[in-house]
């Protein structure tokens, strides 16, 4: 039987944190799709600068009559979906797209008697704005930094004094990530922000696995996939080993981290602020 250690589930979501960490860290690819409208290098479909003082227009026409709805960022808000990811949108070049639907309204948005110009203003507004990702048009936070310091430390002293010390392994944490979202995420999920600037940790280790089959020696190595039927691993060597479990097959999962994802289960939204707030005044 299979001994205590991380199950299937835990040992996804180490995968899966594995994954999104290339995914995150590999450059976002450009689209090509027409010149359109007004969005900035990057932007999807790629489209030329607008023009400042339409794009200022635009602006102003959208923060009157679209915000409550669609949201500052036109990331979508009260009822209203979002902007950034409508197919019409996205197809739009100048407006003229945008200008019908305005024009005669979908249930439960009303018509909108914009002349010719101003749907035009209200396009090179809408198409500024990237698909996906922090970027200059997003309405972002002047700081995520908004929880109480004194009571993360509390909750720090209790949940995480007994594997980490303010004077040892985190001392100038919050000097050596600048980036408060960086901060927040590499304590939340050491080891998850890979290519983002956090540096790595010792406890970011990968987990190790010791196999031992019936009337065989143990082969420990590093683990590389386990679900239900088969466990691999990479030994120190650099071998590559694949076993089949069977109801006598011994499978002991070392994970450094195991304490963190546990963790992550029993976080409120409270505590990550007031926590990463803590580790913020640690320069």
């Amino acid at each position: 039987m299979r001994s205590s250690g991380i199950g299937f589930s835990v040992a996804c979501v180490w995968m899966l944190s594995t994954v999104l960490a290339a995914q995150q860290a590999a450059p976002p690819s450009g689209g090509g799709r027409g010149r359109i409208g007004g969005a900035g290098i990057g932007a999807y479909p790629a489209r030329p600068p607008g023009d400042p003082a339409a794009l200022e227009r635009g602006a102003g026409l959208y923060k009157t009559n679209c915000t409550f709805c669609h949201g500052q960022d036109a990331r979508g808000g009260d009822g209203g979906p979002s902007l950034l990811r409508s197919g019409l949108v996205l197809a739009d070049q100048n407006g003229e797209l945008i200008g019908p639907v305005l024009e005669q309204g979908r249930n439960p948005m009303p018509k909108f008697a914009f002349k010719p110009d101003q749907v035009a203003d209200l396009a090179v507004f809408l198409h500024s704005f990237r698909v996906a990702g922090y970027d200059v048009s997003r309405q972002k936070p002047p700081t995520i930094v908004v929880g109480n310091a004194k009571a993360g430390e509390t909750y720090f002293n209790e949940a995480c004094g007994s594997c980490h010390s303010v004077t040892g392994d985190l001392r100038g944490i919050a000097s050596r990530i600048a980036d408060e979202r960086v901060l927040q995420q590499s304590w939340l999920m050491p080891g998850s922000m890979a290519g983002r600037g956090a540096p790595v940790p010792d406890k970011a280790r990968p987990p190790s696995v010791t196999v031992t089959e019936p009337g065989k020696p143990p082969v420990t190595g590093t683990l590389g996939r386990i679900d239900d039927f088969v466990v691999s691993l990479t030994t120190p060597q650099g071998e590559y080993r694949s076993f089949r479990i069977t109801p006598r097959t011994k499978v002991e999962v070392a994970d450094p981290l195991t304490p963190h994802r546990d963790l992550l289960r029993k976080y409120t939204d409270t505590d990550i602020h007031n926590v990463t707030a803590f580790l913020a005044t640690l320069k």
